[in-house]
């Protein structure tokens, strides 16, 4: 890196299906090391394996980015000076520094058909010798490379050089060294023009002016061939930075043949990215205290490549539904309403015909919402804890009435002590503090226990034997509607 040279970073998905929460954590490394620095943030898509290309991945990734708060300078959309940032639409740039390291005979035409190449592969196995391409077009001579060329297809390989050590300074892992003889001469070009990954990842970082490659362990062993590319074309080499990888709990790899390692299947389960940033912050770097909070500003602030550990990270689901539900319970309520607002819509629309559609509104949403800002875990939880509050009518067996310390008299006595005394309450003392001074009076004032007044209560009203406080509920359902439901229990228990 020259000095007084600016810092740029890039983030290079492919756009070969979802973003994988290791891809995210990716793309907040670089950009937390940019806005520390003060430097540039590029996204740049890496579209030339076409045998994978997903079809809308690239919008999907883009907008995945926007949902986390991760903003890039520069990138699809926003152009830059160094656009287009989508590979398959800068061939010609490869395909003119392939050419260049053929000339500089830093790479060759290889016309090795799918058969031989096979063929050989299966030898150096029988062989016990590591497979790989054996060479067989490296020294053909300029001749016969002009003939072959008219008549038959090629690809450009990397002419890797016998006997060298190749050494590069990771800024995590310290000084890594990579005998060349253990390198294949890496295909940079194939048949059909595109250029493969390692060609096209090393002339657009050059291009693009990328001070620090900030990426996945997985690539180390191609940092050499790339570092090869760099030296042919008397480029600079940039600075090399290789995260951790996120592993199970079992500490094997998380793949994206794992459950849920979708960042959109986070954001569809209702995680917010405010939790999903800090939890992913944390997945293989700590910060210099020892809070576990932290906003994005405070993570820039924070962020430092030397505080990144070497071994692998493990995605703890727990910790990050722990983290999820401290960032719900800070937001605002009219802020959570809306969040949980499509989860509350879609799941009514499936029970549409049981419930009071006059319930469905914006105000009513939020007085169910408040109830559960203290036990949601993710906001799509919503969908599985309020259909009591819409339903026209309940249903449940008559036995979850009956506390199992209490008995069907009590029972009874209880609802119907509690009958007596709502029924008198006046709408404008219609409120939980007044709602649970009348029940707790109803115990002292009898022989009854709390399981005989509370208990059927909760369950007249819920049909569950978890929910809000008896108050609670009968501050949202309201005066009409709670006992109604008090009257259906005191009938079931006949």
């Amino acid at each position: 890196m020259k000095d007084n040279q600016a810092i740029k970073v890039r983030f290079a998905p492919s756009p070969t299906g979802f973003l994988h929460v290791g891809g995210l954590r990716t793309a907040l490394y670089n950009y937390l090391f940019a806005r520390k620095n003060k430097g540039k943030f590029v996204l740049r898509i890496e579209d030339t394996d076409r045998n994978r290309f997903v079809k809308g991945a690239v919008k999907q990734i883009i907008q995945t980015m926007h949902w986390a708060g991760i903003d890039y300078d520069e990138g699809p959309e926003k152009g830059g000076p160094n656009a287009p940032y989508i590979q398959s639409e800068r061939l010609e740039i490869y395909q003119k520094h392939a050419k260049e390291l053929v000339e500089k005979r830093k790479a060759y035409y290889c016309f090795c058909d799918p058969v031989r190449l096979k063929t050989a592969r299966q030898k150096q196995t029988q062989e016990g010798k590591p497979p790989r391409y054996n060479r067989h077009c490296r020294g053909l001579k300029q001749k016969k490379v002009e003939e072959l060329k008219k008549k038959k297809p090629y690809v450009i390989r990397l002419k890797v050089p016998d006997n060298q050590k190749i050494k590069f300074k990771d800024l995590i892992r310290g000084e890594v060294e990579i005998d060349s003889d253990d390198l294949d001469d890496q295909i940079l070009q194939k048949s059909d023009g595109y250029p493969t990954y390692h060609l096209a990842n090393t002339v657009d970082d050059h291009l693009m002016e990328i001070t620090h490659v900030i990426r996945g362990e997985e690539w180390i062993p191609s940092t050499p061939k790339h570092i090869l590319i760099y030296k042919a074309l008397g480029w600079e080499i940039p600075e090399f930075a290789h995260l951790p990888l996120l592993l199970n709990k079992d500490k094997s790899k998380l793949s994206k043949r794992d459950l849920c390692v979708s960042v959109e299947d986070y954001m569809e389960e209702g995680y917010l990215p405010e939790a999903m940033i800090n939890f992913v912050a944390l997945l293989g770097w700590n910060t210099k205290d020892e809070n576990e909070i932290y906003c994005l500003d405070e993570l820039v602030k924070q962020f430092d490549l030397k505080r990144v550990h070497k071994g692998g990270a493990v995605f703890d689901l727990e910790k990050l539904n722990w983290l999820n539900g401290k960032y719900v319970r800070q937001m605002k309520l009219e802020d959570l309403t809306h969040e949980c607002k499509p989860y509350l819509e879609s799941y009514l629309k499936k029970i549409e015909k049981k419930i009071d559609k006059s319930l469905v509104n914006d105000q009513y949403f939020k007085e169910v919402v408040k109830l559960f800002q203290e036990r949601l875990i993710k906001i799509s939880d919503i969908k599985g804890l309020v259909d009591y509050f819409f339903l026209k009518e309940i249903d449940y067996d008559k036995k979850l009435l009956i506390f199992k310390k209490s008995n069907l008299e009590k029972t009874k006595l209880g609802l119907e002590k509690v009958l007596e005394r709502l029924e008198k309450v006046e709408l404008k003392n219609w409120e939980p503090d007044n709602l649970n001074a009348i029940l707790e009076a109803i115990v002292k004032g009898s022989d009854l226990e709390p399981g005989d007044v509370f208990w059927p209560v909760r369950a007249a009203l819920s049909g569950r034997e978890a929910s809000p406080s008896p108050p609670e509920l009968l501050e949202v359902l309201g005066k009409e509607r709670s006992l109604e439901r008090v009257k259906r229990a005191l009938e079931k228990l006949k």
